[in-house]
């Protein structure tokens, strides 16, 4: 079974080609296409001693590594759109998280579609296009999901939302049940379950976790369609190291306490705006021990700044695993 790797973060791109690239094209390889959630170039490959990524650059070793390749747009839905419809932001028009690709360009043709179009079979599993947005037309199996979380109960969370921890999911519980009260039922994101603890270290195996999971599931569907007639294009969206940095005890092993460097600089660089840096809104959302302030506040405690970049590092981690 020939098949092509495309490898895509925000930041990024891996494809695996060799000097027959020509010819591999020319007999419609089957195509992965994989996309990981918030990776930063900050990967063995890319210079970072202290993480711990061998199968990412075992992968760059035998890649195209792209060294000088940015984000169009530091927001998830944009950036998204712009990869898989091929063009920027302002063309696309989409520039906030709940802007829909597809109501605002209907007849945008996105990367499965085009692929489809080639003779391919598309199938999606996990987050390729924003959440809540799998645009079902681009593939011939849209949005697969492993049980139980294909069932009803499950359908309007976000696979980042889930806890393995009993004290999380209390937490989570109680705080989502403010913020029904505060929205009236409205307008929810994620069904409201998008609240919890900022970080999770719970002693339990992999194959608990949505991510490994999902990953069991693309092993298994690809033995299902890797006999058709026509070659596939398999979409697998990874939702780690999004926030938040939920993953077993044994990736956070790998950085212990004062293992990993702080940042170099945590100020705003000076006379700098103030909107022009991240606001920490989303940390804000979730449960953290210090509060979170805003741009022009004092940095993070550096313990809890340090128990961040670790639960970061232990989330690429674990990815990189699966």
């Amino acid at each position: 079974m020939r098949i092509l790797l495309l490898f895509i973060s925000l930041s990024f791109l891996f494809t695996s080609c060799n000097q027959k690239e020509k010819e591999v094209f020319a007999q419609k390889p089957n195509i992965i296409f994989l996309s990981i959630d918030d990776l930063r170039a900050d990967l063995g490959v890319y210079g970072n001693e202290e993480i711990k990524t061998p199968n990412i650059d075992a992968l760059a070793a035998t890649s195209m590594v792209m060294l000088n390749t940015h984000s169009q747009s530091a927001v998830c839905a944009s950036s998204r759109a712009s990869t898989m419809l091929g063009y920027r932001p302002d063309s696309t028009r989409v520039w906030h998280l709940g802007d829909k690709f597809r109501e605002i360009n209907p007849d945008a043709v996105t990367m499965p579609q085009y692929f489809n179009k080639a003779g391919y079979y598309t199938v999606n599993i996990g987050k390729i296009f924003h959440n809540y947005m799998p645009d079902s037309i681009s593939w011939d199996e849209p949005d697969l999901r492993p049980y139980p979380y294909n069932t009803k109960k499950y359908v309007k969370r976000d696979a980042e939302t889930y806890y393995y921890t009993e004290a999380s999911k209390k937490d989570q519980i109680a705080k989502r049940k403010i913020y029904l009260a505060k929205k009236k039922g409205k307008n929810l994101y994620g069904d409201g379950w998008n609240r919890g603890p900022a970080i999770e270290l719970a002693d339990e195996p992999d194959s608990l976790y949505y991510d490994a999971m999902q990953t069991t599931l693309a092993l298994k569907t690809l033995d299902r369609i890797k006999d058709k007639k026509e070659p596939f294009f398999l979409g697998l969206g990874f939702y780690r190291p999004h926030l938040p940095f939920v993953v077993p005890k044994k990736y956070w092993d790998l950085y212990p306490a004062g293992s990993v460097s702080p940042a170099a600089n945590p100020k705003l660089p000076k006379n700098a705006p103030v909107m022009s840096a991240n606001a920490n809104y989303e940390l804000r959302a979730y449960t953290n021990p210090h509060k979170i302030g805003r741009p022009e506040d004092e940095p993070l405690p550096e313990a809890y700044a340090d128990s961040l970049k670790r639960g970061y590092y232990a989330s690429v981690s674990f990815i990189d695993a699966w």
